[in-house]
Order: structure tokens, then sequence, then C-alpha cells
């Protein structure tokens, strides 16, 4: 991120790790604090009076549906606000960790591809994460990083655009994506031929035409925590008879996606953010039911052959959504994702949602109401149809 901006995640979506707990609106409102640092007077930091915003912070916890999640978590008294770079661990995950290594590995050992579900396990996960982003079964694949996961969706992407007409030859970007987005976007440009464009993402509707074969979009800004019209964009590609490959990373988890109401092609995400999985948990390349028989993946591993075991020398791709694997599943870091998803199976993402908003509303208010003016500058969207989890502050000084 720049150095004159500070993304910081809403306090208290429960399932992202966030806090959530009796005091969470209230740590909110002392993260916002602004008073100058024991560093800068040389005396320690006064704690801000009790204030009518305290007072409305106890009260909406005590009337927060989510309330109880928060026991869900391992947390402590540390204000928390960076579960959109990681979410906090789920108490369920340790046991269920020790579980797989002492009894599934050291035990059962390579029985346990069978015995425990190692090998169906990408598409078992896929589909509890595929619950959370509005896709029916067998259209999301868990395994490898995200930008793995992009160089598959854009390329298979840009095969199918291209078997609708040769002309089809450039690839969109927005053009402020999180910069592996445009690396992986770049590469797969001139592997396919194919010339790319930065495009503002809120300009994709206008920018496509007849020479579009892919637009590659980020649903929210890394940055600012913009959120951009998924259902739109989509259409527009679409009427300009392009395909659209959507980055979840910053919405999966946090906000209602709806991915197969809205008709999105493909979509891509990682885990470690609002669904809890860990350090390097492992991302999830989803694929319309419509486009799975034509997906060419560019990377076709023997997990993804139709006969994995058979061994053969000729590739011949599996049916539906494991036509998404490519090499061995990493079985540990999979299982750890698939127990901290189990925080989920009470929760609806419209609660989150709404208890997202909630939370960088009330943030917002801090803000205003404890930094001096001018001091920051939001980038975060007031509307809650242009807001994503987050709140930006820009300051002139963030780096210190």
């Amino acid at each position: 991120m720049s150095d004159a901006t500070i993304p910081t995640e809403s306090a208290g979506a429960a399932p992202t790790g966030a806090e959530s707990g009796p005091t969470s609106a209230e740590s909110a409102l002392t993260g916002a604090e602004s008073a100058p640092t024991s560093a800068e007077t040389g005396a320690a930091e006064p704690r801000p009076p009790r204030t009518a915003l305290s007072d409305e912070a106890t009260t909406l916890d005590a009337a927060d549906r989510l309330r109880a999640k928060r026991d869900a978590f391992t947390l402590d008294d540390v204000i928390y606000l960076d579960g959109n770079s990681l979410g906090a661990l789920p108490r369920a995950v340790p046991h269920r960790l020790a579980e797989v290594v002492a009894r599934e590995w050291g035990e059962l050992r390579i029985r346990s591809w069978e015995e425990s579900g190692w090998w169906t396990a990408p598409e078992r996960i896929g589909d509890r994460v595929g619950r959370l982003v509005g896709a029916a079964p067998g259209q999301v694949v868990v395994g490898d990083s995200t930008s793995v996961n992009v160089f598959k969706a854009v390329v298979a992407a840009v095969r199918i655009a291209q078997e609708r007409g040769a002309h089809r030859d450039q690839i969109l970007v927005d053009e402020t994506t999180f910069p592996t987005d445009g690396y992986i976007a770049e590469s797969a440009a001139r592997m396919t031929g194919c010339t790319l464009r930065p495009v503002a993402a809120g300009d994709m509707p206008t920018a496509v035409g007849a020479r579009t074969a892919v637009a590659l979009v980020n649903h929210v800004d890394y940055r600012t925590g913009r959120l951009h019209d998924l259902p739109g964009t989509t259409a527009a590609v679409h009427a300009a008879g392009g395909l659209v490959v959507w980055d979840l990373c910053h919405s999966a988890g946090a906000l209602p996606v709806g991915l197969d109401d809205h008709g999105v092609d493909l979509a891509v995400g990682c885990t470690y953010k609002y669904l809890n999985g860990g350090p390097g948990a492992p991302a999830y390349l989803y694929v319309a039911r419509a486009h799975q028989p034509r997906f060419d993946s560019p990377l076709p591993g023997w997990n993804s052959h139709a006969d994995p075991f058979g061994m053969a020398s000729a590739y011949t791709p599996a049916d539906g959504s494991a036509r998404g694997r490519v090499g061995t599943p990493d079985i540990l870091s999979m299982l750890a994702l698939e127990a901290a998803l189990g925080v989920w199976d009470d929760v609806t993402i419209e609660d989150v949602r709404a208890k997202s908003l909630a939370l960088t509303d009330f943030f917002l208010r801090c803000v205003e109401d404890y930094v001096p003016t001018g001091r920051v500058q939001s980038l975060t969207p007031a509307a809650h149809a242009e807001r994503g989890s987050q709140v930006a502050l820009r300051c002139a000084d963030a780096g210190r």
C-alpha cells in the first residue's frame, strides 16, 4: 500500500475475526483516536473521555446479533483492525490440525487420501466457499494461490472468447488493481497474442468493445475500499461479447457477491482474509458451469486429468470444477481452512454485511469526532452501495 494511505478493516464483521465482543464498537472508537502520541509529547497518552459515541457503542454491542461469534475466535484485548490482511484464528483450527497431523498423516498415512477425504477436499471445500459467494455446488475448486488462479482464469477466458472470434485481442484490466493481477494479466496478454489495456474499474462498462476478450476487475479496491458494480459491469462486458474475471479477495466473506445470480464467468479469491483460512491459505477458482466444458487451463496438471492415476502421456481434462486443479493439494492448509469455515455454519453473509456497514459508519463518525479537521481524509465512499468492508484514511505522514 502507499505510505500515504492506511486501509483499515471494519472492526467487527464477526466471521472475519475482527473485534466483535461487548467492546468491539468502543475498539473502533479508541482506534480512531488522533491525540499526540507519547513519542511526540514525552507523556503517556490519555484515554478519551466517555462520550455519547462510546455510550452508543455499548448499546450497539449489547444488541449485536453476531456478538456471541467472538467466542469462536482466539482473541485477546488487543484492538485488531487488520482482518482484511489476515483473519483471526478460529478456535476449532488447532485441534483439527493436530488431528490431521497425528492420526490422518501419522497413523493412516497414504490411506488418508481416500479414507480421510483428502483427494476430494478441493471440491468439497470449494462448495463451502461457493455458498459464501453465491455459487451453486460444483463450480468452485480450492487450491493454489490467487496469482496462479488469476493466470488460469484469464488465459482460459481469452481462449473461450477467441473461439467466438479471432478479433478478440484485448484484455482490459482494472488500472488500480492489486499489482499482481496486473503482472499476471500482462503475461497472459503476451501468451495469448492480446494487448493489455488498463481502464478505471468504473469505466469498464463503456470501455468494452468488439475487441474485448476479457475484463479483469476487482470487486473491491484494496486501497480505498470502494465497491465496484459487479452486476452492471458483468452485463456490459457480456453485451460486448467478452468475458469477465472478478477478483473477490476483498469481498468474499464480507458482503454478498451473487456469482450465479449475476452471470459471472470466472472469479478468483483468497481465503486468508475474511474467510480466516490462516497465513498462506489456499485460494479458489470459480468457473461458471456453462463454461466448464470449454475451460482450457494453461496449467494442465495431473490432478486435473480425467484419469489422474492412469499416468497417460496425453492430457484429457476432468469434468466439472476439477479442471481447475493443477498439482497435489496442500492438505494441511486446506484442512485448516475447512475447519475455519465452520464459523459460518450458523451465520448469513447478509448479517455480516449489515454489521460491517454499521461498524464502518460508526468508525467514520468517530474519526470525524476525534481527529482534528483536515488531519486525515477518508477515501472510503460514504454510500453503502459503493463501500466494501474497510475504512481507508489518507494522511500526509501516514508512514510515521
